[in-house]
C-alpha cells in the first residue's frame, strides 16, 4: 500500500512539472551585446513625433522582464502600485522627478535627480515618478519587480 501510494504521488508530482514551466512566449534569458544594440537602433526608428517613450523587450522570465525603453523626451508621471522598478542607464543621461504627489500628468514636489550613463536607480513600489527632460538619446533597462 505504501509502495503505491509512493508511486501515486511520485506520477502526480512528475505531471506537475511541465506546468510549472514558463511557456516559451514567457521565457527569453540571454540577449547578447549585439542584440540589445539593434534593439535600440529598433526603437529609434520606430519613434514617432511626440511619442514619448518607445518599449522592447530585451529579457522575459514571466512575471519578470527586462525592458528597453528609448525616451527621446521627458514623459507623462506614473505610479506602479503593485511593483517596484529598478532602472540602468544604457546611454544618454535625463533627469528623474520621484515621490512626491502625484497631479494628473505630473509630480507636486518629490526630488529630482539627474541620471547617465551607468547609473542604477530603484523607485519602490507606489512612488511616483516621472523623467522631465533627456538629452534626447535617453536609453533605459528597467525591470518591474512584483512586490
Amino acid at each position: 500500500m505504501k509502495t503505491a501510494l509512493a508511486a501515486l504521488l511520485l506520477v502526480t508530482f512528475a505531471a506537475l512539472l511541465p506546468a510549472q514551466q514558463p511557456a516559451a512566449a514567457d521565457l527569453k534569458t540571454f540577449a547578447s551585446s549585439a542584440d540589445v544594440q539593434a534593439l535600440i537602433a529598433k526603437a529609434k526608428s520606430d519613434h514617432k513625433d511626440g511619442q514619448a517613450i518607445v518599449l522592447e523587450k530585451i529579457l522575459i522570465f514571466a512575471p519578470y522582464s527586462a525592458n528597453l525603453e528609448y525616451r527621446p523626451t521627458g514623459g507623462n508621471a506614473a505610479v506602479h502600485d503593485k511593483d517596484a522598478e529598478m532602472m540602468y542607464v544604457i546611454e544618454g543621461s535625463g533627469t528623474i522627478l520621484t515621490g512626491g504627489k502625484m497631479n494628473g500628468t505630473k509630480i507636486e514636489g518629490g526630488e529630482s535627480r539627474n541620471v547617465a550613463k551607468g547609473d542604477f536607480l530603484v523607485v519602490p513600489q507606489g512612488t511616483p515618478h516621472q523623467f522631465t527632460a533627456t538629452d534626447g538619446n535617453l536609453v533605459l533597462m528597467t525591470v518591474k519587480m512584483p512586490r
